[in-house]
């Protein structure tokens, strides 16, 4: 079992990027998934977080307005739509999800290994 995190990359202020992070492997189910990232020479956040039925998303403030999480689970996928892009926004952006493993009686949590977001002009 496998969680993946990209889409991540160089782009400039007031650009768009959507990240995706997908679990792989023998997974029976994608429970509540969290987007973290981690700001150069910063602790790191969270940034969004969505429920297992999709119903109730969360945001931080410093992104509300501005990022989407959604999912989509046929593709076992989680989404974060990042728009209007600033330097602000770079860090290393990593997910994180509750997974059932097949065979499994409960939950695990699961970190994805990150994928880098630059915002430069």
């Amino acid at each position: 079992v496998q969680l993946q995190a990209s889409g991540g990359g160089l782009v400039q202020p007031g650009a768009s990027l959507r990240l995706a992070c997908r679990a792989s492997g023998s997974v029976s189910s994608m429970h509540a998934v969290g987007w973290y990232r981690h700001p150069p020479g910063k602790q790191r956040e969270l940034v969004a977080t969505i429920t297992t039925d999709g119903e109730l998303t969360k945001y931080a403030d410093a992104v509300k307005g501005r990022f989407v999480v959604s999912r989509d689970d046929a593709r076992k996928t989680v989404y974060l739509q990042m728009n209007s892009l600033t330097s602000e926004d770079t860090a290393v952006y990593y997910c994180n999800a509750n997974l059932k493993p097949v065979g499994d009686l409960y939950e695990r949590n699961y970190w994805g290994q990150g994928t880098l977001v630059t915002v430069s002009s």
